[in-house]
């Protein structure tokens, strides 16, 4: 079984919303046909339509709303089943060509004395509610986002420049950080910010998707200051081992010498003595083990590093000497 895409869960969520005002339910519409529907002509300069996508609830939504805005116009709806693997079907949306068509077009905005409009829609986005439903429509339209669980991206799609430059113009206007640009032969309007995503997903009353995205970014979150205290650790942990090698060949070195670690004081013999008894033990348990604070052991691991130092200077003075000698 194919699981829907999230953009599908999310468009179903936001078809199934129904609101009183007309004037949203004008201005939704109007995004829906811009995103995905042709003019038609018919007989007698008559005005037809021809919406089409992939999802079912979009499909039903659209032709919801034609007969609460359209009133005697007549509709039909097809099925085209795709016959490629992983292809969705096809809904078609028919509004039949009749003069009542036009009186809708005009209601739309999309016809004005008889002159077609293609591309402005300001003239029924004076409201903030109507802003926000025409986005609505937009997205049922043409729209897409990703999981929150993947990249943050969400993409309003069209084939018209004029109508991708309307959304950028609103969505800006609106304080939304957003991008423009063209693929192909469509212009895209995105975001990528996860809370800039949020924003506008809340704006178009998708509860369900904002919850998601919440959840996830919490996940995301607290991944990643996991991954940042177990890098940490891991940093330490390395610098510990390391410290503790090189402590280790310290102790090696003064072993060489006359005498040995016997020859050292008192309290160096007994560090030395505790670092080869417990070699993976940390500055603080070596601390314990001697009855003595970590600065303490700090301090005398360094005089024990200070005398090798010393003891390997000579010894590479000694070598140098040899070296003239045999030559």
């Amino acid at each position: 079984m194919i699981l829907p895409s999230f953009a599908t869960e999310v468009k179903n969520e936001l078809a199934r919303l129904t609101y009183e005002d007309s004037c949203c339910r004008t201005a939704e519409l109007a995004a829906l046909l811009r995103m995905g529907a042709t003019i038609t002509f018919g007989m007698h300069h008559t005005f037809g339509l021809n919406f089409t996508t992939e999802n079912a609830a979009v499909a039903r939504k659209v032709l919801q709303l034609l007969k609460s805005e359209g009133g005697s116009i007549r509709t039909e709806i097809t099925v085209s089943r795709s016959r490629r693997l992983k292809k969705n079907n096809s809904y078609s949306v028919r509004v039949m060509p009749a003069p009542p068509v036009a009186t809708l077009l005009e209601h739309l905005g999309f016809l004005h004395d008889e002159s077609l409009n293609m591309d402005s829609d300001m003239g029924i986005l004076r409201k903030s509610c109507c802003r926000a439903a025409y986005l609505r429509g937009a997205f049922l339209g043409g729209g897409s986002v990703n999981r929150p669980e993947a990249s943050y991206h969400l993409e309003l799609v069209t084939g018209s420049y004029g109508l991708g430059n309307l959304l950028y113009t609103l969505m800006k206007r609106m304080e939304f950080p957003v991008g423009f640009t063209d693929r192909k032969d469509s212009y895209i309007v995105y975001l990528k910010e996860c809370d800039a995503i949020i924003d506008f997903l809340a704006m178009l009353q998708a509860d369900k998707a904002v919850e998601a995205f919440e959840i996830a970014r919490n996940i995301k979150e607290v991944r990643s200051q996991v991954n940042r205290l177990v890098n940490c650790e891991t940093a330490n942990l390395q610098k510990a081992v390391d410290a503790a090698l090189c402590q280790l060949h310290d102790i090696e070195v003064l072993r060489r010498q006359k005498g040995g670690l016997a020859a050292l004081p008192d309290r160096l013999r007994e560090t030395a003595e505790a670092r080869l008894e417990e070699p993976g033990a940390s500055i603080v348990e070596l601390g314990d083990m001697l009855g003595v604070s970590k600065s303490g052991v700090n301090h005398r691991l360094r005089k024990l590093h200070a005398l090798a130092a010393a003891i390997e200077k000579e010894e590479g003075k000694e070598k140098e000497k040899e070296g003239d000698h045999t030559v």
